[in-house]
This record gives structure tokens, C-alpha cells and sequence, in this order.
């Protein structure tokens, strides 16, 4: 099995994790730790992916590649990028600060719908 197969795997995986993990938000305990888990794995997935096909140095050759590989990767690091505002705002909100609520709900709703257009674009890339 090839690397990108391995890849595509781990990548619907992790946004069904993802799912799993916003389908279970009445569940606070449970809720963190899917998601937890599923960033987690996602961030090492990047770094798989750098190690494997070395992905920054391909990625900063954005004038030569092809448009929806620029996308792709523009999608991918803004997913991760919002990981952090979530993860930071999932903590407070786990304290009791209620006033996150929304803002935590806007940016994970968007890191998500992200990650699926990250995996919609990894898959279109031949």
C-alpha cells in the first residue's frame, strides 16, 4: 500500500473522528477527548507527510504549482492554524467561561468544514 493511500486513510479518518467528536459536543469529557485526539493525530499526519514528501519545501513553490495544489495547502494550514483558537477557547469554555461559547463554536464549525475541503482537495490532486 502506497504512502498516499496510507495518507487519504488517516485523512477521512481523522474528519470522521472530527464528526464523531461534534456529534458527542453535549458531552463535554467525551467531546475533548475525541477531539483532542483527532487534532492531535491530524497534526501528526502534517508532520508524516512532511517527513515522507517533504511538503513545506513543495509548498513554497507556490508559483510553479498548480493552483489547486496552492489551495490545498492554503485549506490545510488554515485548519491548523485554527486548532489553536480552538483548542484554546475548548479549554476555557471547559472552566466555565461561557462567554467563548460562540466564538468557539464559529471557528471550530470553520476548522472543520476546512478539513473536509482539505480532504475533498488532497483527493483531486493527481
Amino acid at each position: 500500500m502506497s504512502s498516499s493511500v496510507i495518507f487519504q486513510i488517516q485523512s477521512f479518518l481523522i474528519v470522521a473522528t472530527l464528526l464523531f467528536g461534534v456529534y458527542h459536543r453535549r458531552f463535554k469529557s467525551k467531546h475533548m477527548k475525541i477531539m483532542k485526539f483527532a487534532m492531535a493525530w491530524d497534526l501528526l499526519l502534517v508532520l508524516q507527510i512532511e517527513l515522507n514528501r517533504g511538503a513545506i519545501n513543495k509548498a513554497a513553490q507556490a508559483l510553479t504549482n498548480p493552483l489547486l495544489l496552492n489551495i490545498h495547502v492554503g485549506l490545510a494550514v488554515s485548519t491548523v492554524l485554527l486548532y489553536i483558537p480552538v483548542f484554546i477557547l475548548g479549554m476555557k469554555l471547559s472552566n466555565g467561561q461561557e462567554s467563548v461559547r460562540k466564538p468557539h463554536k464559529f471557528l471550530a464549525l470553520t476548522a472543520l468544514t476546512l478539513r473536509i475541503l482539505t480532504l475533498i482537495t488532497s483527493n483531486l490532486i493527481k
